[in-house]
């Protein structure tokens, strides 16, 4: 774990909130120099605590207007039947996260689809297929709320 001060905590959570911003716009924010918060986030990325940016896209407005929620139970275990799902889940382009998770199923998905009908196909003819598939529990998104939490 990497030591984190307040001045460490306050950008991670800037960046969080909007990961577009320059280093001059926190340094303003947090009345340090430019070069402070450059080299701070700098050892941030390089101590691997920021992972990334991510883009993050509207899915409504790309036309995706339903968001389920799906627990896999897997119809055999086993090494093989992980790294098969795994391997064919991650092409499936609708299914945004892919967690191998403890409980009563095997996996979480995260499936986009533009309306329910179109969810019921990529049910039926992406997932059901896939390798080792068995019992499936769908959930659907009503509402979403971010919430900021120790990460951001």
């Amino acid at each position: 774990m990497t030591d984190l001060d307040g001045l460490d905590r306050n950008i991670l959570a800037e960046l969080a909130r909007d990961a577009r911003q320059s280093t001059q716009a926190l340094a303003r924010k947090f009345g340090v120099s430019q070069p402070v918060a450059w080299r701070r986030v700098k050892r941030l990325q390089e101590a691997g605590v920021i992972a990334g940016r991510r883009l993050a896209l509207d899915a409504d407005k790309l036309g995706y207007g339903v968001t389920v929620f799906l627990g896999v139970k897997l119809a055999t275990k086993g090494r093989v039947s992980l790294q098969d799902f795994e391997t064919a889940v991650s092409a499936i382009p609708e299914v945004q996260t892919v967690e191998h998770v403890l409980g009563l199923y095997d996996y979480r998905l995260r499936v986009v689809a533009r309306d329910i009908p179109d969810f019921e196909r990529i049910l039926r003819r992406r997932i059901m297929t896939l390798p080792g598939a068995g019992e499936v529990e769908a959930n659907v998104l009503l509402s979403e709320e971010r919430r900021p939490g120790p990460l951001g």
